[in-house]
């Protein structure tokens, strides 16, 4: 690699340290008012996500009003209770004691829409996957929750909603997506753990668990190579020899 192109170690370990970093906040926002230098590099950074045929198919909508966030925290806890009916036995117990919101507690909310028809109808890169203007919008908010871990902020996404609700509560058109509602703002901390690992509802799978190598059938650390050395892991699974014919 050109050496102009390798950023600075320390540039480089922040960037993974802010990867490790990034949680689904909850229950640590303090609520204080928001910087708004800081604001608008957390919502540059996500409309400098990389898209499909550079369309930028995503909109920010930011929402302060207390009463919609109300309204809208509304309709999250009857959508949650839906879902506490649904489950039974240690479960059921596990998820009583989840927050699954900082709707009312954070200092603002950021709802991310997609527009299918930006760009159309000759988008570039999309004429064969539909959806590659859904993931971009996925991208944008990836580095809006890094951007906000890198300044000390928080945000949770919200997932507890039906899109009609949201549609009409803020008058989105109807050809366009309303994608998530993330909660942001400086919190009081982040935890070391994701909330639902230490709740114990799900823990984080290990990275074997999910490599394949050359194709589905080769999974886990069976799929690396006899050449890799012992630890290696990925790396070592694909800058080993390959074996002829193999």
């Amino acid at each position: 690699m050109d050496p102009a192109l390798s950023p600075p170690p320390a540039v480089e370990a922040g960037l993974y340290d802010v990867i490790a970093r990034r949680r689904d906040v909850r229950a640590e926002f303090t609520g204080e008012p928001l910087d708004p230098v800081v604001l608008d590099r957390v919502l540059t950074a996500g409309h400098c996500a990389p898209s499909v045929g550079l369309t930028q198919p995503w909109d920010f909508v930011l929402v302060a009003d207390r009463g919609l966030r109300r309204a809208f925290w509304d309709h999250v806890q009857e959508e949650r209770q839906a879902f506490a009916d649904a489950l039974e036995g240690e479960l059921a117990s596990r998820f009583a004691g989840i927050k699954i919101d900082g709707v009312l507690e954070a200092s603002l909310s950021v709802v991310v829409t997609y527009d299918p028809a930006r760009g159309a109808p000759n988008v570039l890169g999309r004429h064969a996957i539909a959806d590659a203007g859904l993931y971009s919008v996925c991208l944008a908010i990836e580095n809006l929750w890094l951007a906000c871990t890198a300044e000390g902020w928080g945000m949770g996404w919200v997932s507890f909603y039906r899109e009609g609700f949201l549609r009409q509560l803020l008058g989105i058109p109807e050809a366009v997506r309303p994608v998530a509602w993330l909660c942001i703002g400086p919190v009081s901390r982040l935890q070391d753990t994701p909330d639902l690992e230490r709740h114990g509802w799900r823990t984080r799978l290990p990275l074997d668990a999910v490599l394949h190598l050359d194709g589905w059938a080769r999974t886990g650390p069976g799929a690396f190579p006899v050449e890799a050395s012992p630890g290696a892991g990925l790396a070592g699974a694909v800058t080993a020899p390959s074996t002829p014919g193999a």
